[in-house]
């Protein structure tokens, strides 16, 4: 299947997409208001492996970049840029030095707000 034949992944799906990223070992977080990152898995060739596969499960997650990030700012997974990191990148600095503590970490899916 070429990148242009993805199908792409449902709004719906995100919970899930975050849970199952988590599992396989990612530290998944938003960086500021408008960039996310899966997390750094140097060295980790299962857990690499198994991103593949969940995106592959799926689709592509670009379309919802944004809802990606807002699904993960409203569970508390993020790091806030300060304001010399949106005007330089030399001078980048986040008032959260990593998006949570392996404690703070769930299997399940985080509960839905009402």
């Amino acid at each position: 299947m070429t990148n242009n034949d993805r199908r792409e992944m449902k709004a719906s799906n995100i919970p899930a997409f975050v849970v199952d990223v988590i599992e396989a070992g990612s530290d998944i977080c938003a960086v500021g208001p408008e960039s996310y990152v899966i997390g750094d898995l140097d060295g980790q060739d299962a857990a690499i492996e198994e991103l593949k596969r969940i995106g592959e499960r799926y689709g592509d997650r670009a379309p919802l970049k944004l809802e990606n990030i807002a699904y993960l700012w409203s569970i508390g997974r993020y790091i806030e840029l300060g304001p010399k990191a949106r005007g330089s990148r030399t001078q980048e600095r986040a008032s959260q030095p990593i998006c949570r503590s392996g404690a703070e970490r769930t299997s399940k899916a985080p509960q839905e707000r009402s």
